[in-house]
């Protein structure tokens, strides 16, 4: 089984969570403990322009954090490899619920909760549904990305649109096979 470190801390990969802009999420094991570990990368991204990827992680974390949006806790950093290990949070994502006809009432409400925080501090994060989790009825926003308000990239103009069996959302479960 492949192993990553972070620092002096070696843990047994499980499973590809997801590859992002700007990183390769895994699930991660150390004891009986699991975690996320975010590997950066430095693959292209035609629409998305970064700057330094690491310290744009710390940096949207503390302002997430700053603004009570609930995310998962920033464990650790490995500024020399490039890794951050995150807690993991079990469950469905939004984007799982929607393929499975889950009920996702209970997401939006939050999720349009969270935006009362964000918008006023001028800040959208990534609203798109794999970049949320539910576990136990709170719905957790596992990415750290964001950025200054857009109104075109707010919940209401834009991730809305994936949060059900709209044409964007099926057009994307296509491309995906």
């Amino acid at each position: 089984m492949d192993k990553l470190r972070v620092n002096e801390k070696e843990y047994t990969i499980l499973k590809l969570l997801g590859k992002g802009k700007g990183g390769y999420s895994y699930l991660v094991k150390y004891g009986t403990d699991n975690y996320v570990l975010k590997q950066i990368h430095h693959e292209p991204c035609e629409y998305y322009q970064f700057g330094n990827k690491l310290e744009s992680e710390i940096n949207d974390y503390k302002r997430l954090k700053n603004l009570g949006i609930i995310i998962p806790e920033m464990l650790e950093v490995d500024s020399k490899n490039e890794r951050i290990l995150k807690e993991y949070i079990d469950g469905k994502t939004v984007y799982e619920m929607v393929l499975q006809n889950v009920n996702i009432d209970i997401c939006i409400e939050q999720v349009k909760a969270m935006c009362k925080l964000l918008y006023p501090a001028n800040t959208n994060i990534d609203y798109f549904p794999t970049n949320f989790v539910l576990q136990n009825k709170t719905l957790y926003y596992i990415d750290y990305e964001c950025n200054d308000y857009i109104e075109e990239w707010n919940f209401e103009n834009w991730g809305i649109k994936y949060w059900s069996k709209t044409s964007e959302f099926l057009k994307y479960v296509q491309e995906q096979k």
